[in-house]
């Protein structure tokens, strides 16, 4: 299984975009978006943004996979 991970961009050079997640930051290609922007919230899959999501998702999922993590679940 294959996760992706909601983070936020934070700046944006060329093909890449600093993103950003709770302790977590990467840089990434969003060269599969269309017309991404700063403060946009993007699922990075393998150092890709593969697509854009609303804030209140991203912030779902994130609250999803801590919880994950604190039970000690594999996925």
């Amino acid at each position: 299984m294959c996760l992706a991970i909601p983070m936020k961009i934070e700046r944006i050079e060329g093909a890449y975009a600093s993103v950003s997640a709770p302790s977590l930051e990467a840089r990434v290609n969003i060269q599969l978006l269309s017309k991404p922007r700063k403060g946009d919230y993007v699922l990075v899959h393998a150092g890709v943004a593969i697509e854009k999501i609303n804030r209140r998702k991203a912030q779902e999922t994130l609250v999803f996979y801590r919880q994950i993590a604190e039970k000690g679940v594999d996925l």
